[in-house]
């Protein structure tokens, strides 16, 4: 079955009297260079970093397009998709893979740690998706939050605005904090464009394939996880404002002459901005601030 034949998608989506649906920011995939490519990329990278049984978690199947791909390269292939009237149809399209399950779910809602255990055992996991553009930074900091040490690599499609942002370095315009925080569990990578005539219906956006190959252990000496990320978040709360003033405004549990002297004490410039730290950067600067929470 050909999914990603306009004709094929029409008559499957009418068979099942469901259609798009701009609430779960559904746009399939009509180009079949596209979801190919990104399962090559999923399986090279995966092939590389993980032994045993290749195993992959695709988030959002939408009529199956991806998945017929990863199911011809990966030994399981685990789906989750909310949109209960895909079921049926997603059910018949993927008929003839025996390494293909559903589970009609909101991946938001899911205990990941559970999860990934009962569909994949002790095995490590790749993640490969096309998001929906309006839940794309919630999902990305589940997966690296919730699964630490169980997923080697994301490798998904997002919106090309999301995708410089988080492949940006302390010198671009576009970083900020989903980029630092991103870059605290691995590195990313751009691979390559997808033209709105690559979906029905077609976005009004043009899209970015990326990857995050997450660290196998963290590289950084960070005392307090939560301080650090409380940091991150308050550099960019206040992006016009240097880094003393936007942290100033926004954590309460250090005044403003402790919040200099941390800064200036990990060697920057008093009236740096937040977009100017690496994760370097913030590291050092929330081990030092994280001795004023702890008193």
């Amino acid at each position: 079955m050909n999914l990603c034949n306009v004709k094929t998608v029409k008559s499957l989506l009418a068979k099942y009297s469901t259609d798009t649906k701009k609430g779960f920011g559904q746009n399939f995939l009509i180009n079949p260079s596209v979801p190919f490519d990104i399962a090559e990329e999923s399986i090279a990278y995966h092939s590389s970093a993980c032994s045993g049984r290749s195993c992959v978690l695709e988030i959002g199947p939408g009529v199956g397009a991806l998945a017929y791909e990863l199911c011809q390269r990966y030994d399981k292939v685990v789906a989750v998709e909310i949109d209960r009237t895909l079921i049926p149809l997603l059910n018949e399209a993927m008929g003839e893979f025996d390494n293909f399950t559903l589970v009609n779910e909101d991946f938001l809602k899911l205990s990941l740690d559970d999860f990934l255990n009962e569909h994949f055992g002790n095995e490590r996991v790749s993640v490969c998706a096309n998001l929906p553009y309006y839940i794309t930074t919630p999902i990305i900091m589940k997966l690296l939050e919730e699964a630490k040490g169980r997923i080697a690599s994301i490798t998904v499609m997002v919106q090309r605005e999301v995708a410089k942002r988080l492949c940006a370095t302390s010198k671009d315009s576009e970083y900020g904090a989903i980029t630092a925080s991103v870059n605290y569990y691995g590195r990313v990578t751009e691979l390559f464009d997808v033209m709105p005539e690559s979906f029905l219906p077609p976005p009004s956006v043009v899209s970015t394939v990326i990857r995050i190959e997450l660290f196998d252990s963290c590289p950084y000496d960070v005392r307090d996880e939560k301080t650090l990320f409380d940091v991150i978040a308050g550099a960019f709360a206040q992006r016009r404002k240097t880094l003393l003033n936007s942290l100033s405004s926004s954590i309460g549990w250090a005044t403003k002459q402790q919040i200099a002297e941390a800064i200036e004490g990990c060697g920057f410039d008093i009236g740096i901005r937040g977009e100017r730290l690496s994760i370097d950067d913030f590291c050092a600067l929330a081990n030092s601030l994280y001795e004023v929470r702890a008193k």
